[in-house]
């Protein structure tokens, strides 16, 4: 890796890693190369980029103190203005760079949304993204099946939460690292997108692989419970309780995204079904 890029990569872990972030190098370039046009990040293809992902201990070191400390402002969803308020930390404590940041969620006004997540992950060597094209004469027919990224160390136990961008620094040298193929057979390939597209409420697909850590018995029945009832149940009150709660400067819009009750959120916008180049992609 680039001294640049490690530098910066190390203080950005600095900042996010404490409280259950991880985050990824890439290239503008190879997240491009595996997109038609209308998706293409606007910027100069050796642009640096950063994927941004939560494990299994956000929850604790960074939701739960965040609601707990009264940072909130009414949200559609609690969990976006957390990552909202960390990676706003981000940007202060690297002033001097020109960032831009791209929430998993965020649209265009015509509902195309601004980046898709799961390509940056794959492209980005932090995420295995399977889809369709990965099973070999597939049993699916003329159903829609759609893909999903699985972690090495934690299965489908995390979340992809954004990209950074650093309009300005460019890593023509930065090599490319490839996801780890850690469902290699057809037959855990077809396990993993049945269970994804098909009983995705059961949390099973989440153990493709045998994760390092999973959720908690709390953050599952969070995620499993209406949104207008989780703070209840962590035994908070509802922010409009208390108007003295202060409200961060978020770091991006929050346009409400239309997903399932499904803390990964990657049964929205999918990569196209197209062929990738030789490097690097799937």
């Amino acid at each position: 890796m680039e001294l640049q890029v490690a530098e910066l990569k190390q203080k950005i872990e600095d900042t996010l890693c404490p409280f259950g972030f991880e985050v990824y190098p890439f290239q503008v370039a190879w997240y491009n190369a595996l997109l038609p046009p209308a998706f293409h990040l606007p910027l100069p293809g050796p642009t640096l980029a950063f994927l941004v992902l939560s494990t299994p201990a956000m929850f604790d070191r960074a939701l739960k103190p965040f609601l707990q400390s009264c940072h909130l402002r009414p949200l559609p969803d609690p969990v976006d203005q957390c990552v909202a308020y960390h990676l706003g930390r981000v940007r202060k404590n690297l002033p001097e760079l020109q960032m831009e940041v791209i929430a998993d969620y965020e649209v265009h006004p015509n509902r195309r949304p601004k980046i898709l997540a799961q390509t940056a992950a794959h492209v980005a060597g932090a995420a295995y993204y399977y889809q369709r094209k990965d099973v070999e004469a597939d049993p699916w027919g003329t159903q829609h099946i759609s893909g999903v990224c699985i972690h090495p160390r934690y299965g489908g136990w995390f979340a992809i939460r954004g990209v950074m961008l650093l309009p300005g620094i460019e890593v023509p040298d930065l090599p490319p690292t490839k996801p780890l193929d850690c469902v290699p057979t057809r037959a855990a390939r077809i396990t993993l997108l049945e269970g994804f597209n098909f009983h995705w409420r059961d949390w099973t697909y989440r153990d493709a692989v045998t994760p390092q850590e999973r959720y908690s018995e709390e953050q599952k029945a969070y995620f499993s419970t209406p949104p207008a009832q989780r703070l209840a149940l962590l035994g908070l009150a509802q922010p409009s309780e208390d108007p003295s709660c202060a409200s961060p400067e978020l770091p991006f819009t929050t346009l409400p995204p239309k997903k399932p009750q499904n803390p990964s959120r990657a049964r929205g916008w999918l990569s196209p079904s197209i062929s990738p180049p030789a490097s690097p992609g799937p």
